[in-house]
């Protein structure tokens, strides 16, 4: 509470009482020479200097008294203890004077009010934007940043210079460039190594020399690896399915030019070009619904999951499915659960083509007169893969086995890349379009998942898909 000024309780001046007195002088000299040349006593002399000093003390005390209140209130003012409205002062001129500051200290605390108002709101929409945004000073020494800088560089940044942070020369020079004046704005797409091996672009500014502070330029980031990978990513997919796509079509195009002019009356060559077609023409039209599915996939990654799958069913449907497959190249079809297996929570539609596509492929590239197992688990939780948001929590392995050869480390790091297929495999003329196991992928990235690989020459290959019980 706000401390009550009183001018009763204000200590005077200790020279209160030397003024009074040298204000007597004058009056004093006066009466002496008067007594001296006879016109009054002494008694009455001494006796008016008296009357003088404690008309002047009587006079003097009540300015002076207040303008020790003021002073007080002053002090209290400067201190933040004090009430505007509390002082008490009779004297007009001091009472206007205590009302004039007064009236400055409320303006004061009003713009200082403002001014830190405004200062909280632009730090908070400072630390709110997205992209890394660095102040730097003349020196290249950073004297701001915010949020996104901090979680990007670490949060000693204020003892770092630019140039230690980052280790590129291109960049190092458009940030010298600005801050000595040869440019007023640079934009640059530079690589650092030192995070991550991202690809940053930075747009760096000068400052008006106007703006009053430290700050002499701002930087700002923005992560272009993703888009970068997604450009690359989408290039390649064209590329790759133009290429997929244009040699079927060769095959069907020589054909028909085949018998529209030298078969053109051969029916053995027409039925067997018409089997050929037949296959390339189906051949285009599962490469194209792999590529609708996963386009759809990549699409629709945040869509809601919400399905409860209870994958006993999922499981045997799709070894209904492809028994028939199984049965023709003399494969069987083992399913293992090694404990209980809770529902999950997810889609069930992409759940049961995900499992599908790993079950064709085992029985696929498995070996004649031999088996493909299956083995459902929960397991505590999910093995961690950088770079992926993998679910917390307990989770249901789903291992797919068959006795292939074993797969060279290259080749197993490559098998879900889009159109990737094993050059083993398209010598023994295996039918595919390398888009079943990105299909997987995606599927399981979606799910907050994680699809693993292993090969050895005694145990074969086995593809593993953890999903986890519930989306966290």
């Amino acid at each position: 509470m706000a401390k009550r000024l009183n001018t009763k309780k204000i200590n005077l001046n200790p020279q209160y009482l030397r003024r009074a007195f040298i204000l007597s002088v004058p009056i004093a000299v006066i009466f002496i020479g008067l007594s001296f040349f006879g016109f009054i006593s002494t008694k009455i002399s001494l006796l008016c200097f008296a009357v003088t000093i404690v008309s002047n003390l009587l006079l003097i005390f009540p300015i002076s008294s207040e303008l020790g209140a003021l002073r007080c209130y002053i002090q209290a003012l400067a201190g933040g203890t004090a009430d505007e409205a509390v002082i008490k002062l009779s004297e007009k001129d001091t009472r206007e004077l205590a009302q004039a500051i007064t009236a400055v200290h409320k303006l004061w605390a009003l713009k200082n009010d403002t001014l830190e108002a405004q200062t909280l709101s632009d730090a908070a929409v400072f630390d709110t934007l997205p992209d890394p945004i660095l102040m730097l000073d003349s020196e290249g020494g950073i004297t701001n940043f915010n949020r996104a800088a901090e979680l990007l560089l670490g949060k000693n940044i204020l003892t770092h210079s630019i140039d230690r942070l980052f280790s590129t020369n291109i960049f190092i020079a458009a940030v010298e460039k600005v801050l000595k004046g040869r440019s007023d704005s640079e934009s640059i797409l530079f690589h650092a190594p030192e995070y991550s091996n991202r690809r940053f672009y930075a747009h760096i500014t000068k400052l008006p020399h106007h703006l009053k502070g430290r700050a002499a330029a701002v930087v700002s980031f923005y992560d272009a690896s993703k888009a970068l990978s997604l450009e690359k990513m989408q290039s390649d997919f064209v590329a790759n399915a133009s290429h997929e796509l244009r040699t079927p079509l060769s095959v069907i195009s020589g054909f028909i030019e085949t018998l529209q002019t030298t078969a053109h009356d051969d029916e053995d060559a027409r039925d067997a070009f018409l089997g050929i077609m037949k296959e390339q023409t189906e051949y285009m039209s599962t490469l194209i619904d792999d590529l609708l599915s996963l386009s759809r996939l990549e699409m629709g990654q945040n869509k809601e999951l919400k399905d409860r799958i209870d994958l006993h069913e999922v499981i045997d449907d799709i070894t209904q499915a492809l028994k028939i497959k199984a049965f023709q190249r003399s494969i069987s079809i083992n399913v293992n659960e090694l404990n209980h297996i809770p529902k999950i929570i997810g889609d069930n539609q992409q759940i049961h083509q995900v499992l599908q596509n790993l079950l064709d492929n085992a029985v696929k590239y498995a070996p004649e007169n031999s088996e493909v197992k299956i083995e459902l688990k929960t397991v505590p939780e999910i093995p961690a893969k950088s770079g992926q948001n993998i679910a917390a929590g307990r989770a249901v392995s789903i291992a797919f086995n068959n006795k292939g050869p074993k797969i060279n480390k290259e080749d197993l790091a490559r098998l879900t890349e889009k159109f990737y297929r094993m050059q083993i495999h398209k010598d023994m003329k295996i039918k595919g379009t390398g888009l079943g196991l990105s299909i997987a992928k995606q599927v399981v990235l979606h799910h907050h998942g994680n699809l693993t690989v292993s090969s050895t020459a005694y145990n074969g290959i086995t593809f593993t898909v953890y999903l986890p019980v519930k989306q966290s």
